[in-house]
């Protein structure tokens, strides 16, 4: 759909900016300008969804199906910035943007035939309070707008915040969400093949601890999505 005389007059009074670059967006843009869309770091990895480094990285701790990540992250990298700008800036809009181009550029590789619910990895209270929102679940809102698969909110909690996982090394990490998420026993997802949806996958730390909770289920599969993956 054409961009609309409105949007067109807001673009003017308040021309946004590309969150890679800064430069301006066109019109049609969304978030990232052409350029850095064309050069933006991708895995490739929903081709391979089975067999590849992010996938690889939870063997020996948990049982996936598939795993992918739109692009590499690489910390203080020009791709990088729109990962903070989402977590860290207030712009919950970039989740949601960010997952139906995820989403797209997914479904041609039969990414999510089989899929029969969407789990975003739980914040703890007190950062869903200091941020006011859960980035993860904000990439899932986009990726259901485009896959119209459910999203499941109530399946499983975070019972603790733990410290920043950005500076620790894999073991820290492991330790680290170790016995944070806890399954709710009331929402049934028994039988259901899960697409857990995070931000950034680095060591998979995180999406195992949340995953384990989730296998107490009866019957569960697994999958993980995110929007970047640390591959060092």
């Amino acid at each position: 759909m054409p961009p609309s005389i409105w949007s067109r007059l807001l673009d003017l009074i308040a021309p946004r900016s590309c969150a890679i670059c800064g430069n301006r967006l066109a019109i049609s843009e969304e978030i990232i300008c052409a350029t850095c869309n064309l050069h933006l770091p991708r895995t490739n990895y929903a081709a391979a969804a089975y067999e590849n480094e992010m996938s690889k990285r939870f063997w020996g701790l948990l049982p996936i199906e598939r795993a992918a990540a739109l692009f590499f992250y690489e910390s203080k990298s020009e791709a990088s910035r729109v990962i903070l700008q989402l977590k860290y800036n207030n712009h919950p809009e970039y989740g949601e943007i960010l997952g139906k181009m995820v989403a797209r550029e997914f479904q041609p590789q039969q990414f999510f035939d089989g899929i029969d619910a969407l789990i975003p990895i739980p914040l703890a209270p007190n950062r869903l309070r200091q941020r006011g929102y859960n980035q993860s679940l904000e990439i899932a809102r986009g990726l259901q707008a485009v896959t119209r698969l459910p999203i499941i909110t109530d399946a499983v909690r975070r019972k603790t915040f733990t410290e920043s996982q950005t500076r620790k090394t894999r073991l820290e990490r492991n330790e680290n969400v170790s016995d944070v998420f806890e399954r709710i026993p009331e929402t049934d997802i028994s039988g259901k093949h899960i697409l857990l949806v995070d931000d950034v996958v680095t060591t998979g730390a995180t999406a195992t601890a949340c995953g384990l909770e989730l296998l107490k289920a009866e019957d569960v599969r697994i999958s993980v999505l995110s929007l970047a993956f640390a591959k060092g």
